[in-house]
């Protein structure tokens, strides 16, 4: 029995699933942005079987009253396994992600500024100014936890109205001053949890589960949210609402439950959230939602039908982590980003993603600029290959004495590109990688961004012999690009 906990969809574990025998299987993925299980019975007359959904409901009801109950999807394969998730990635793009840009890069000020507590007009036009005339074209800029009145610090939430101490002309004038440099904004917002003394907690207790919760299934309280936040939206001209959840939410679901109606109160809960964003996504066409939830605890189908996840976990930085969230996570959700602080090759690009959030100190202009120019460069070439097919050219692992592989292929362009890690105690210089999905009777052409050369290689030896890498440096990393040649 898997489940998740605390009420939110990917906060303990992850509600997607394959399932293989003998050169075949199934992929079963829970849609529900609330507390699933999922049941694995093994018996000799059914083989296995899965029931999974909602993790308790026992209520009736009223006359005339429905309820949703969650998406469950099933795919069916035979073949190789990596091919199954492959056919997933592109159902998820081309028929469930909001159609997100193939990568984006935007940048924070969260680090230096203690999120936007110490955040004000100047610094943030200031940082917005420094990344342009450092040849870093950015497409957003992200204004984090802490814009808004608050009495001890951003967990302080409750009051979504700016704090015109800090910012008298709102953030609109940031947001016009980097609309006019070709730069979009991100706006942080957590209004599912309330505090003491902000204005929800006083004006509309009636609204709150336990003091606590926004309850989202209270018409009255998803009606204010949705006016509220489009209001914001339309003056302050938020490009992007991220959309953070750093509360667990079950006890207070289940405490507000009456022992015939048991599972009711998240049920609405879950519909009324769905509901927020769907009339956000109405009155913005095109704007996307960022669904943070501490970093990556809210990641389930039906969530991400409506969003994208630009910080895949709060844990960020660290090459070797990161390695490992791109192997796993690219394999099920196609858009997903992460941080970049560093200006070491192993270090950054071990944090590439299809979304990079930068975080350096702009202030310092003794930063190796050169390092950042030439890495952010290259991360913008391969970006289109983030949209291909996926495929792990090594076992996963988090030891550090290992290599880690993948490759990203868009048979659509004949095009894609491979990334190679030697990490810090590996004493092996070089390894040999089988690529997939070429043509095997046409040559590549193969380009190392750390080697002047370019070869040729044919795609069947590619394939069938593999590519060769080596790596001087320990740790050490290469980014690799292939093309078909014409």
């Amino acid at each position: 029995r898997i489940i998740t906990s605390g009420g939110r969809s990917s906060n303990s574990d992850f509600p997607y699933f394959n399932i293989e025998a003998s050169g075949k299987g199934y992929i079963v993925v829970i849609g529900w942005a609330g507390q699933w299980s999922a049941n694995f019975t093994r018996d000799n007359a059914n083989g296995l079987q899965v029931r999974a959904g909602q993790e308790l409901t026992h209520f009736k009801l009223h006359a005339g009253e429905e309820v949703r109950t969650p998406l469950i999807v099933v795919q069916f394969w035979k073949g190789e396994r990596i091919r199954s998730q492959n056919i997933w990635r592109q159902w998820m793009l081309k028929h469930n992600l909001p159609n997100p840009p193939s990568h984006q890069l935007a940048a924070c000020s969260s680090h230096q500024y203690a999120e936007m507590i110490h955040a004000n007009e100047e610094n943030q036009i200031m940082f917005v100014d420094r990344y342009l005339a450092e040849g870093i074209k950015l497409d957003y800029w992200w204004m984090d936890a802490g814009w808004y009145v608050n009495e001890t610090g951003w967990p302080n939430t409750g009051t979504w109205e700016i704090d015109t101490k800090r910012f008298p002309r709102g953030l609109k004038a940031i947001n016009d001053h980097a609309h006019s440099k070709g730069v979009k904004i991100i706006v942080w917002f957590e209004p599912e949890r309330v505090t003491p003394g902000t204005w929800l907690y006083e004006n509309h207790p009636e609204w709150l589960l336990g003091m606590t919760l926004l309850n989202l299934g209270n018409p009255e309280a998803k009606e204010w949210l949705i006016n509220h936040v489009d209001k914001m939206i339309n003056e302050q001209g938020i490009d992007l609402y991220r959309s953070d959840y750093n509360i667990d939410p079950l006890g207070f679901w289940r405490n507000n439950d009456a022992e015939d109606r048991q599972g009711i109160t998240e049920i609405r809960y879950v519909e009324g959230f769905l509901a927020y964003w769907d009339e956000l996504r109405r009155r913005h066409p095109g704007m996307l939602i960022d669904t943070c939830a501490s970093g990556g605890r809210r990641n389930d189908l039906e969530t991400l039908r409506r969003s994208v996840p630009l910080l895949r976990s709060d844990y960020i930085f660290e090459p070797v982590g990161q390695q490992c969230h791109t192997y796993g996570i690219a394999q099920w959700i196609p858009f997903y980003g992460t941080g970049v602080i560093h200006t070491d090759s192993y270090t950054y690009r071990s944090n590439m993603c299809p979304h990079t959030t930068a975080c350096w100190d702009m202030r310092n202009k003794d930063l190796d600029y050169d390092s950042i120019r030439r890495l952010y460069g290259q991360w913008r070439e391969i970006g289109k290959y983030y949209t291909g097919d996926f495929y792990p050219l090594t076992p996963y692992s988090l030891e550090n004495d290992v290599w880690m592989a993948w490759q990203f292929n868009r048979s659509d362009i004949n095009e894609g590109m491979v990334q190679v890690f030697r990490r810090a105690d590996s004493f092996y210089e070089s390894a040999k990688f089988k690529l997939h999905g070429l043509d095997p009777d046409a040559n590549y052409t193969i380009i190392n961004f750390d080697s002047p050369d370019k070869i040729s290689m044919g795609g069947k030896d590619l394939m069938e012999k593999g590519l060769l890498v080596s790596i001087a440096d320990q740790p050490g990393a290469v980014v690799i690009v292939y093309k078909k040649d014409k």
